[in-house]
């Protein structure tokens, strides 16, 4: 052991400024050496000293990492990488009680013993390795350095409720991670530090971590090793660890070593433990708090005086025993292990045969294991390697390109990203290697730019999985208690300190769904605090927007545009419904009313505009009586009412109370009384949400599309929809109110008795195919009897018309509108059937057929049938037709049949039972037949069946001429001149 310069032992707790104070030392001298134990370490330490000197005179010196300038003064190394022999001014080892590691410690105490400074030598460590190094080193001298600040015990403490500047530490890498999940979900994010990691994927993570994007850091035992990090609390999320051989509990001076970490400088710092890890015992605590611990009594060693004949010989020689009481035999190494292993390969054997061979293999065997995947693995690893440089001198380029390329991927998750590292730092390390490639310097570059690259991936990777950017930078500020400003675009989306936190959808705010369920109440709690005066500004602006940009949904919703800013509920008065407002509580209370007064604005003019017949018919003052209780019916009902319903009503009102009820605009149709003003499809659609939130229906039915005379019958309505509507519900369709009543004045001169078929005109204003007419008709409770006959075509027959033409000269559509009589139902001018004579018409409370007008005499059908000769062919009939044989139609008779009682808005609802004059309730036979036509049956051919009676009807009683009516004094003229 070297005994000729100032040997100086530094010994104190953490946060004591012992490296700093080495780094000092150093630089006072012209060259120096300075060991550390870990490469992250060494990096930090090399970026300080460049800083001070420059780059061009400080070399680093790691198992993965070579620069050394030409001019080189300052060398920084990790201390197994530390030049042997270079007679250096000054000399430093930092952490030495890492001489008692089971693992490394023999590297250490190597240097303790036999690592010099020609002028000065430290070693930098903790208080418990005063006994061993007094009794190795002679004429030590001892430096004493007190903590430079306080460390406390805190406790236990979960990890969500952490505070701020704090680092977890665990002790596996699956440990690591599930931490930092956590804390990512429920502060932001977190850091990760591992010794595994590159320096350049640990400098990023430290940094994000210094410069405050993430507030907490999860690591493993590496930051205990000298890293210099802005820590105020340490936490121990497990109390052991796994030492590569079994768990066992970390003692009192690990503990501290790592704890120490907290409170840098003159900062207090604490420490305590978290997740699974018990309470610290009270005087493991207080130990770490005083900085007492068992002194430190055996070193580990191993022999560095090898001998290198045969492998036996080497493999004997670091066997050997120590020759001092304080020293013990370090347990066998990774490099040992695969020594063994190689030495029982045939092929290693015969060429480790002499000195230079078995150096060569002892230093491919200290190649390091770090892809740790198995032993055996490693060690083929190895003999491949030997193998190369011992038949060739250096590894095979194509043969090494080939291993990097294999790695050079930067896709995958984190472990895969994770492996990679660790394969390509074993090339990296080979690389490093003097003499063992072709072209040092290139593959130095090549696989230092892969590692580069994986550690770029890899710290991406790690803040992508464990650090949410938003909730980190939201809690930070809402930690500072500034105002947080919110930016809203155009489209709504909500930014606040640049990071996009959701919407603004009206007056309510979004959050972004990304956003995991702990998150969110911290990013609404951001968000809303920075949106508040955005509240305001919407409000003044929503306050005055015209009504034109304001509307309602068929489901009772207020919309802003394309925005939902309400809802309508149920008032006292259907026809006054009250609004809620979609507004954040946040907002303040003057937003909501702001909100809701410009909504309850908007409903009301726009049910004052589109009913304002029916406002006008509640306001009449002039109505009493029998008239005023009906106006309060039809305004209860929206204007729209099956006559069904108030039938008892109608017949109780007379011709003035009608007078003045028609001059509002209400229709006393035969099968609904209605305001045709309100039938329109803006009406039609406020009415139906209207009527719903007066019935407190949940779903509310839509409106049908305008334009439509009928529609497919809705299926499991609410009775009463279809009024609403505006339709009528008869068969498997749903005709139109006022279609219907037009198409009522039709069949009223039709013989409903004796059978009818349908008209062109029919059909057309229901716009329906014959069958569809027939399930129509029998919805309003009519028969549908259907038959078959030979088609008439417009040239089988030869008619002479008056203007000498045939039929077959006419368009078969003109023919048939001569023939058909065109109604004129369903214009202002037609008479109400409520108007229609009791002799025409009479209608009851249970069901509705028109009253057929008298008949016409049916001309006498001559029995002559001419004979025609067999090669005679009719005129406008084709040579062929006996053979094709004649072309046939369907047609329906529609006969009146009274339906079944049953409840519902059905067929016979808003229609009385029709009755002969004179006919009452309970009457005989034929009771509910509509009048007409008297006699036979159903048809066959278009043509009645048996005997038919006809007699004269008594004169029809005049119609009461209305006095109010404009026309009232000419009408009296026109009846006098008769």
């Amino acid at each position: 052991m070297a005994q000729d310069s100032r040997v100086v032992a530094v010994l104190g707790p953490t946060n004591t400024g012992k490296t700093t104070y080495a780094i000092e030392r150093m630089l006072a001298y012209r060259t120096g050496v300075i060991g550390l134990p870990l490469r992250l370490l060494a990096r930090e330490v090399y970026d300080r000293v460049a800083a001070l000197r420059g780059p061009s005179v400080v070399a680093l010196v790691t198992g993965e990492e070579r620069i050394v300038p030409p001019r080189t003064q300052y060398w920084i190394c990790t201390v197994e990488a530390m030049p042997e022999g270079m007679g250096c001014d000054f000399l430093a080892v930092d952490e030495i009680q890492l001489c008692a590691d089971p693992e490394r410690g023999h590297v250490f105490t190597d240097r303790l013993l036999r690592a010099r400074g020609q002028h000065e030598t430290l070693f930098l460590g903790a208080s418990t390795m005063r006994g061993p190094i007094a009794a190795l080193v002679p004429h030590v001298q001892w430096m004493t350095r007190e903590r430079m600040s306080d460390l406390t015990y805190a406790g236990e403490k979960k990890i969500s409720r952490m505070r701020p500047r704090s680092a977890i530490v665990g002790f596996s890498v699956e440990n690591v991670y599930a931490i930092a999940e956590l804390i990512r979900r429920t502060k932001g994010g977190a850091a990760v530090v591992m010794g595994a990691l590159s320096p350049r994927t640990r400098n990023a993570q430290v940094e994000m971590y210094q410069s405050g994007e993430v507030d907490y850091l999860v690591a493993t035992d590496a930051i205990g090793m000298g890293l210099n990090l802005d820590v105020d609390h340490v936490a121990f999320s497990s109390l052991s660890k796994f030492d590569g051989r079994r768990m066992r509990p970390l003692a009192p001076n690990e503990l501290a070593q790592i704890a120490g970490r907290a409170g840098r400088g003159q900062k207090n710092g604490s420490f305590g433990v978290t997740g699974d890890a018990p309470p610290l015992e009270p005087a493991v605590a207080q130990a770490i708090m005083d900085h007492r611990f068992t002194p430190l009594t055996k070193l580990n060693w191993r022999n560095h005086a090898l001998k290198f004949a045969t492998i036996d010989t080497l493999i004997r020689s670091l066997e050997a025993p120590p020759d001092h009481e304080v020293l013990v035999r370090a347990r066998e190494a990774d490099d040992l292990k695969t020594l063994r292993s190689l030495s029982q390969v045939d092929e290693v054997f015969a060429r480790a045969s002499d000195t230079a061979s078995v150096k060569l293999l002892w230093d491919v065997c200290r190649i390091p294991d770090f892809r740790g995947i198995s032993h055996q693995e490693h060690a083929n690893q190895c003999e491949v390697i030997f193998n190369y440089l011992h038949q060739g001198g250096v590894i095979p380029d194509d043969w090494l390109a080939r291993q990097i390329r294999r790695i050079d991927r930067t896709d995958g998750d984190i472990d895969a990203l994770s492996k990679r590292l660790a394969f390509i730092r074993t090339w990296t390390y080979v690389a490093q290697r003097q003499g063992w490639t072709s072209d040092l310097s290139h593959w130095r570059d090549a696989t230092r730019h892969v590692e580069d690259r994986l550690s770029d991936a890899l710290h991406s990777a790690l803040t992508k999985r464990f650090v949410d950017r938003r909730t980190s930078v939201l809690l930070r500020r809402l930690g500072q208690k500034e105002a947080i400003v919110a930016d809203v675009n155009d489209a709504g989306e909500v930014t606040v300190e640049g990071e996009f936190v959701g919407k603004l959808e009206g007056f309510r705010f979004t959050q972004d769904k990304g956003a995991g369920a702990a998150e969110t109440k911290t990013i609404k709690t951001a968000a809303l605090q920075a949106l508040a005066p955005h509240f305001h500004l919407r409000a003044d602006r929503f306050y005055n927007a015209p009504d034109t940009e304001i509307d309602y949904t068929e489901q009772g919703g207020l919309m802003w545009g394309s925005t939902a800013v309400g809802k309508l509920v149920a008032g006292s008065d259907p026809l006054k419904p009250q609004v809620e407002a979609f507004v954040d509580d946040v907002a303040g209370q003057d937003v909501i009313d702001k909100v809701k007064r410009r909504l309850q604005h908007f409903i009301d003019r726009k049910i004052a505009a589109l009913f304002e017949p029916l406002l006008n018919l509640s306001k009449d003052e002039a109505l009493t009586g029998l008239a005023r209780g009906f106006a309060f019916q039809m305004v209860e009902n929206f204007g729209v009412v099956p006559r069904g319903k108030v039938a008892d009503d109608v017949k109780s009102l007379d011709q003035d109370a009608r007078g003045m009820l028609r001059k509002h605009g209400i229709r006393f149709g035969q099968f609904t009384i209605f305001m045709p003003l309100l039938l329109k499809p803006a009406p039609t659609r406020l009415r139906l949400v209207l009527w719903s939130l007066a019935n407190g229906l949940d779903e509310f039915p839509e409106a049908p599309p305008p334009g439509l005379v009928t529609i497919p019958a809705p299926q499991g309505a609410v009775e009463g929809a279809d009024t609403m509507a505006g339709y009528r519900i008869a068969g498997g369709r749903a005709i139109r109110i006022d279609m219907l009543e037009r198409l009522a004045d039709m069949l009223r001169a039709e013989d409903s008795r004796g059978g009818f078929e349908a008209k062109a005109d029919m059909l057309s204003i229901t716009g329906m195919t014959l069958e569809q007419f027939a399930d129509l008709m029998k919805g309003l409770g009519y028969n549908a009897e259907m038959g078959e006959r030979e088609k008439v075509k417009a040239t089988d027959a030869v008619v002479t018309t008056d203007a000498g033409q045939t039929v077959a000269d006419v368009p078969v559509m003109d023919a048939a509108q001569d023939v058909l009589p065109t109604a004129a139902a369903g214009t202002e001018d037609t008479p109400a059937a409520d108007d229609v004579p009791a002799e025409v018409a009479a209608i009851d409370d249970e069901g509705v057929a028109p009253i057929a007008e008298e008949a016409a005499e049916t001309p006498e059908v001559s029995d002559h049938i001419p004979e025609v000769s067999e090669t005679e062919v009719p005129v406008g009939k084709a040579a062929d037709a006996e053979v094709a044989g004649p072309e046939t139609e369907t047609f329906y008779t529609f006969t009146w049949a009274r339906p079944a009682r049953s409840g519902g808005n059905n067929a016979r609802q808003g229609g009385g039972r029709p009755a002969g004059k004179g006919q009452g309730q309970g009457q005989g036979q034929g009771q509910g037949r509509p009048r007409g036509k008297q006699g036979g049956g159903p048809r066959k051919g278009g043509k009645p069946q048996g005997a038919q009676n006809f007699s004269a009807r008594p004169p029809k009683k005049e119609k009461a001429i209305d006095p109010d009516n404009p026309f009232a004094a000419a009408l009296m003229g026109l009846k006098d001149n008769k």
